[in-house]
């Protein structure tokens, strides 16, 4: 069984609950369809019914009325929820009305459902931007303990089935933080290594990745990653993590063997950790165009609960498949 199949199988087992603020956004209305009718998530629609239910009748979907849908137009609960908000504001300034007023977004109502404890996670963005999404997980939910950043992983399935684990790979940051301090840097290494275990369920080889191999160039760039893999290493001692790597010496056994001898993830890393959103995004995307590979997210890694971003280009498979992965985060 693949990595998506057993995150689906994981799913189904575990039903977790899993709130959708774009209710009304017909890809996402159809990728609902799908979760209910594989009976993969609990989910929660908002939008107005009336709205939802003739997208229904229009396009014959059989499953939706498995879902709840809240209106935040009329249901009674969104005192409760505007109450939240203003008790976790109120030191920034926020009045009853503004929180009241906020609340009714569905973005911030989304992120307030899950700190009730009312769903598990929150999948948006075919709308709206990766800023839109991220802010009010941040007011809201805030990021885990221990750490101070929310970045961006992808999962990548790629045909080179000599590479990272039968071909599988997990790289960050490739959606967030243009340029990570060295601590920044650390915390993305390690919270990466935990997508993929969660995820991937294996056991993380962490590359830090730059143009030098252990001081082969000299570069202020090349400090930063030699400095956040001596934090990422005082972070978690028990992660298989090194650094800094070029590329091939991360990845190619051969590679690895003659220029970091007797490093426990050279030549073998699972995990590829990118200096800056520059080289993330690019490297994500140059694999996924040169070898046909498939790359899933961004999946936000650092939040205190699933909280995951779409592109506004989405596909209804791709929404489907970050519902799974957002289900398989609130299980972890």
């Amino acid at each position: 069984m693949d990595i998506l199949s057993q995150m689906k199988a994981r799913a189904k087992a575990n039903k977790q609950r899993i709130v959708l603020p774009e209710g009304d956004e017909p890809r996402t209305l159809e990728a609902a369809n799908i979760i209910l009718e594989e009976g993969i998530a609990n989910l929660i629609l908002i939008g107005d019914p009336a709205v939802i239910n003739r997208m229904v009748q229009e396009n014959g979907y059989k499953h939706i009325h498995e879902a709840t849908i809240f209106d935040p137009a009329t249901d009674p609960k969104m005192e409760e929820y505007s109450n939240l908000l203003y008790e976790l504001r109120k030191k920034k300034g926020m009045t009853p009305e503004e929180a009241k007023q906020k609340a009714m977004d569905p973005l911030y109502l989304g992120c307030l459902m899950i700190k009730a404890g009312d769903a598990d996670g929150e999948l948006a963005g075919a709308r709206g931007t990766t800023a839109d999404t991220i802010r009010p997980a941040f007011q809201i939910l805030k990021t885990k303990p221990g750490c101070g950043i929310v970045s961006g992983a992808f999962l990548m399935f790629t045909p080179a089935k000599e590479l990272g684990e039968d071909g599988f790979l997990v790289f960050a940051d490739c959606a967030v933080n243009p340029c990570p301090n060295a601590e920044e840097l650390a915390q993305i290494a390690v919270s990466t290594a935990e997508t993929a275990r969660t995820l991937g369920q294996i056991e993380p080889r962490v590359a830090m990745l730059s143009f030098s191999t252990k001081g082969s160039a000299k570069h202020e760039l090349i400090d930063k990653v030699t400095e956040a893999t001596r934090l990422a290493h005082e972070m978690a001692p028990e992660l298989q993590l090194d650094g800094e790597l070029q590329a091939d010496a991360a990845l190619v056994a051969k590679v690895g063997a003659s220029k970091a001898p007797g490093s426990n993830v050279a030549g073998k890393a699972n995990v590829l950790v990118f200096p800056d959103l520059q080289a993330g995004n690019i490297g994500y995307k140059l694999v996924e165009r040169f070898s046909g590979a498939n790359a899933i997210g961004p999946i936000l890694q650092g939040i205190a609960a699933p909280v995951n971003d779409l592109s506004r280009g989405c596909k209804v498979m791709d929404i489907v498949q970050m519902i799974i992965i957002t289900a398989n985060q609130a299980i972890k």
